[in-house]
């Protein structure tokens, strides 16, 4: 399927001279949708390893992580931002292309020796998935691949994951 097609081009969002890739028209056709989630199993599936968790990203790779984590029977960790989490939490922060942010999750939402995905919509500069990582490791999870819907290859995020199994259905 030519996904690229379910992928609008937003000029000048969320600020001046960025292109954002609204991934919006994909999850609103179902075929598209059913697709790319099915995409991402195959990948895992190709993984050769039982992965017990998937973590996504606030808030489209909750999008994308959850049904991923369904299809391939493992659980799902949420990754959010500050505030979001009513129990004890673990952190990292991150540059953005445009700014800073930081992402939590639950201090015992990972088990030493557990098998984690790490499924988002959209590599950039690689912060995001960057700051994950150190919180699934931080609590003794590995990290046996991060997929993504989208790569945006000029911004070079991946080499900041130039040690992990990284997947990108789409680059740009």
């Amino acid at each position: 399927m030519d996904f690229k097609k379910y992928i609008e081009d937003i000029k000048d969002f969320p600020e001046e001279g960025i292109i954002f890739r609204d991934v919006t028209p994909l999850l609103k056709d179902k075929e598209a949708y059913k697709e790319s989630i099915d995409t991402f199993a195959k990948w895992i599936d190709g993984l050769g390893v039982q992965v017990d968790v998937v973590a996504g990203p606030e808030a489209r790779g909750f999008l994308f992580g959850c049904p991923v984590a369904y299809k391939v029977n493992a659980g799902f960790v949420p990754v959010r931002k500050p505030g979001k989490l009513p129990r004890e939490t673990v952190s990292a922060s991150y540059d953005l292309e445009y700014g800073k942010n930081e992402v939590h999750i639950h201090a015992d939402s990972i088990k030493p020796g557990e098998n984690v995905v790490i499924i988002d919509d959209l590599l950039a500069t690689g912060g995001t998935v960057e700051a994950t990582i150190q919180l699934v490791e931080q609590l003794g999870g590995k990290v046996v691949g991060i997929a993504f819907l989208i790569e945006l290859e000029a911004l070079k995020g991946r080499e900041k994951l130039k040690d992990y199994n990284v997947y990108s259905v789409l680059t740009y």
